[in-house]
C-alpha cells in the first residue's frame, strides 16, 4: 500500500454562514491532514472557500470531507495537485511583483472595469482578487454615493512600467474615471506623513489671483499664473512678477479673502480622517503664509511653508521676505519633515496641481496630481480627476467600512 502523502485542493461554495471554516477545517484536523494554503471570499452571503491540503490517506480524508459539506449544506470539489507542481509554485514565491490598482469614479460601469481588466492581461498580470472601497450601493439612485471605488490586486512582472501606466492614463481620460496603479508593499498602507499644495489643490483658487483682481491688475497675474501652472515659464521669475503688481493693495484684504476662501471639495472630510489616523499634515505651497496660517489655525494643520509677503504701514510693498517656495524648496521641505518626523520617505504622499508640484510629487512614496494640467499629469505618479479631494483616501488604502463612526 503506497503511504505518499498526496496534495489536494478543495474548493467550497455555497451561502457564507458561521461555522463552515471551522467544521471543515476540524475534519482536516481529525484525520492529520497538514493545510499548506487556505483562503476566504464572501460577495452578498456567497461563499468562495479554497483549502490545499496534504494528507496520506487522502481518500479517507475527501470522504470525510464530502459527508461534512453536505451535512452543513456546502458544496465541495476536489483536485489533485502534483507534487511537481506545488514545489514549482512554492519557487515562484515572490519572483512575482503584487500590485494594487485603484479605480475610482463618480460611477464604475462593467465597460471601465472590462477595459482595465483587458490591460492587466495584455501585460500578463492576473487579478488575484477584486475588493469595493466604497460603500454598498442603494437600488434607489437619488441615494447612491457621489462616488464609486474598487481595488484590484493583481501580480505578476511588468517589464516597463511607465508604458503600463501611461495605457491607464490613457484609458482614465478616455472612461472619465482615475485608475492608481501602485506596488504592493509595507508602505502603501502606512502613509504617516501628507504634504499638500494649497492654490488650487486645498482651496479652489490661486490666492494671487485673488489679490490681483482686487488689486485692479487681474487679467495680468491671472495670466502669467496660468503660464507659470503649466510649467511654461519659470515659477520664480512668474512669482516676483506677479507679486510686483500687488504694490499699494491693503493689508486688511486678505484677511477679507482668507475667510472666504472656496474649500475644495472633501479637503475637510480628508484633513479630518488623517488627523484622527495619526498622519502629519503640511502645507508646502507657492502661495503666501497668511493664507497657509489661516487653513492651519481652522483645520488644524501641522506645518504651513509658503512666501512672506512684505507689508508697510498696512500695505503690500511688492516685495517677498525670504526665500521664494517654488518647486525644489518643496521637495526639499518634504525631505526635511520626512527627518523631523522620523518619517521613511516611502511613507510619505503629496498632492499638489502644478508644475512646481512635480519634485514633491516625484519623491513622496505616493505622489498625486490633483485636478492638474496635462503635463502635470503626465509626469506625476498618480492622478486624481474625478471626485474631491477626500478621493485620496482610497489611494491611501483606507475602505469606507473602515470609517463609519470615524468621521
Amino acid at each position: 500500500m503506497d503511504n505518499k502523502p498526496e496534495i489536494i485542493l478543495a474548493n467550497i461554495s455555497g451561502e457564507d454562514k458561521p461555522g463552515v471554516t471551522a467544521a471543515l477545517t476540524a475534519t482536516l484536523a481529525k484525520h492529520n491532514a497538514t493545510i499548506l494554503d487556505i483562503g476566504q471570499s464572501n460577495i452578498h452571503h456567497s461563499l468562495s472557500l479554497a483549502i490545499m491540503f496534504e494528507a496520506t490517506n487522502s481518500g479517507n480524508v475527501i470522504k470525510y470531507l464530502l459527508f461534512k459539506a453536505s451535512e452543513i449544506g456546502v458544496m465541495v470539489r476536489f483536485s489533485p495537485i502534483s507534487r511537481e507542481r506545488y514545489s514549482n509554485w512554492v519557487k515562484l514565491q515572490g519572483k512575482k511583483n503584487r500590485y494594487i490598482v485603484t479605480l475610482l469614479g463618480r460611477i464604475l460601469t462593467p465597460e471601465q472595469i472590462s477595459a482595465v481588466a483587458t490591460i492587466s492581461q495584455k501585460y500578463k498580470l492576473n487579478i488575484e482578487k477584486i475588493s469595493r472601497i466604497t460603500g454598498r450601493v442603494p437600488l434607489e439612485k437619488n441615494e447612491r454615493p457621489s462616488r464609486s471605488c474598487l481595488e484590484l490586486s493583481i501580480r505578476g512582472t511588468v517589464a516597463d512600467e511607465s508604458m503600463l501606466k501611461a495605457d491607464f492614463m490613457k484609458l482614465a481620460d478616455e472612461q472619465g474615471i482615475d485608475i492608481a496603479f501602485q506596488e504592493e508593499s509595507m508602505y502603501r498602507r502606512m502613509r504617516r506623513l501628507i504634504c499638500f499644495d494649497m492654490d488650487s489643490t486645498l482651496i479652489q483658487t490661486e490666492v494671487i489671483d485673488e489679490l490681483a483682481m482686487r488689486a485692479g491688475v487681474g487679467d495680468q497675474v491671472k495670466a502669467i499664473t496660468e503660464a507659470a501652472m503649466r510649467g511654461e515659464i519659470d515659477f520664480s521669475e512668474s512669482f516676483k512678477k506677479r507679486v510686483s503688481l500687488l504694490k499699494g493693495l491693503d493689508e486688511s484684504v486678505m484677511k477679507d479673502i482668507a475667510e472666504n476662501l472656496p474649500i475644495t471639495e472633501g479637503m475637510t472630510r480628508l484633513i479630518r480622517i488623517l488627523k484622527k489616523s495619526g498622519c502629519k499634515i503640511a502645507i508646502l505651497s507657492g502661495g503666501f503664509t497668511y493664507f497657509g496660517n489661516y487653513l492651519k489655525e481652522k483645520y488644524g494643520f501641522d506645518y504651513v511653508y509658503a512666501n512672506e509677503l512684505e507689508i508697510v504701514n498696512g500695505k503690500l510693498t511688492g516685495n517677498y521676505i525670504g526665500d521664494i517656495v517654488d518647486g525644489q524648496r518643496k521637495a526639499e521641505l518634504l525631505r526635511l519633515l520626512a527627518q523631523v518626523e522620523k518619517v521613511d520617505i516611502r511613507q510619505t504622499a503629496a498632492v499638489g496641481d502644478g508644475a512646481n508640484d512635480l519634485p514633491m510629487l516625484g519623491i513622496a512614496g505616493l505622489g498625486i496630481a490633483f485636478h492638474a494640467k496635462p503635463k502635470v499629469k503626465e509626469n506625476a505618479k498618480q492622478s486624481l480627476s474625478t471626485v474631491g479631494l477626500d478621493g485620496v483616501l482610497y489611494f491611501l488604502g483606507y475602505r469606507d467600512s473602515m470609517l463609519i463612526g470615524e468621521e
